[in-house]
């Protein structure tokens, strides 16, 4: 059982990771009628998504290193500073060169907040207890999915830009709140290196470590969730002519759905069968979801085959951050930087790849999905085999 001093401890990093990612979500709703509103479109709006991952996956490596010499607390801390400075700046000015400054901003901050969160949930945490405090923190995450365009939706009704100035003014009242309430965790001292790494060899790097082909895992699940979600909006009103609120009814009960899950059946499944078996079993009912949007032919067929695929995400996104934890050992910071790193990846290329397949025919983002999912299931597989030996399961 987690002590009431780790749940505590737990509860003010779900607030922060929840705020920093609703923050995120909050101005979905808003953008397509705010780039018409400044004369933008579709490449400005791609622009915003690539440059906010672009920016967390370079800084990333390099924050989980901080993270890991200066501390999880001042890691924290200053991530959220980061989106608040990125929320303010999006509501002050309307001009595009800006705003993709702002959002390489919030990029940042969210390198120097995540990585620090998850470090900071295996220092609290024991080997047995680590999958628990993961899937809580994942939890979060999702809850911020689910609940921040729906937030953003409700403020737009007082102006376009409102949602921008609500999450900067949240983001900055959980900076006060982290400050006072955050303390540095108890954890191994760290040895620090005269050598500067650059970005590249640490990712060079990390090929060599024993957590690498979970970080490939990772960056594969990201992949190919971002690029069903950056499709699946467009897919469902043009295959089905869902409305927005079908839309926004799918993904909001999709999202609570594997919220519950991760609260509350993700250690359990991990306790019944090891973090690989569950792995496993979750790639392949993912692959079963993307081969089954082939064939959907009505919205609740696909709604239903929607949830299929996010609620395998919801419960592979714990336990592979709980392998690379237990993996890592002392590397904490690093090894959640190149974590963070290797997702960035998979955000980048997945939505533009789905996007440019998208304009080709309306199917092939699920076939790309589903061709990459079925390497990594049999990948892994073999992977398990090889290297079992290196896993303590809880």
């Amino acid at each position: 059982m987690l002590t009431t001093k780790q749940k505590k401890q737990l509860a003010i990093l779900m607030l922060n990771m929840f705020i920093a990612v609703a923050g995120f979500g909050i101005i979905i709703p808003i953008i397509p009628d705010y780039l018409k509103l400044i004369g933008e479109g579709g490449t400005a709006a791609g622009l915003m998504i690539s440059v906010f991952a672009g920016a967390q996956l370079v800084m990333s490596p390099v924050a989980g290193k901080w993270a890991d010499v200066y501390g999880r607390r001042l890691m924290i801390i200053l991530g959220l500073i980061g989106f608040t400075v990125s929320m303010a700046v999006f509501y002050l000015s309307d001009n595009l060169s800006v705003l993709l400054v702002s959002r390489a901003i919030g990029g940042v901050g969210a390198a120097l907040l995540i990585p620090a969160i998850f470090a900071y949930v295996a220092d609290i945490t024991s080997l047995e207890h680590r999958a628990r405090g993961n899937s809580y923190i994942s939890a979060a995450m999702s809850l911020g999915i689910v609940i921040g365009p729906g937030i953003g939706g409700f403020f737009a009704d007082f102006g376009i830009k409102t949602p921008l100035l609500v999450s900067a003014i949240v983001s900055f009242i959980a900076v006060i709140s982290s400050y006072f309430l955050l303390k540095e965790p108890d954890r191994e001292p760290y040895v620090v290196s005269d050598e500067q790494v650059s970005f590249p060899r640490q990712l060079l790097s990390s090929t060599k470590k024993p957590f690498f082909f979970v970080l490939i895992i990772n960056m594969v699940m990201a992949f190919g969730l971002m690029a069903y979600e950056s499709v699946l909006g467009l897919y469902v009103s043009e295959m089905f002519q869902a409305t927005p609120q079908q839309i926004a009814l799918m993904v909001t009960g999709t999202g609570l759905v594997s919220v519950i899950v991760q609260l509350f059946a993700v250690d359990r499944l991990v306790s019944l069968a090891g973090e690989i078996k569950v792995v496993l079993l979750f790639i392949g009912l993912a692959s079963f979801g993307f081969l089954l949007s082939l064939f959907a032919d009505t919205y609740n067929i696909f709604f239903v085959v929607t949830l299929v695929i996010f609620l395998s995400s919801s419960i592979l996104r714990p336990v592979l951050n709980t392998l690379v934890s237990k993996m890592a050992g002392n590397e904490q910071g690093f090894a959640m930087g190149m974590n963070t790193a290797y997702m960035s990846i998979g955000n980048i290329i997945g939505p533009t790849l789905a996007g440019i397949a998208f304009d080709f025919d309306m199917r092939y983002p699920f076939i790309m999905g589903l061709v990459l999912l079925i390497v990594t299931y049999f990948g892994t597989w073999s992977w398990s085999r090889r290297k079992a030996s290196m896993i303590t399961d809880s």
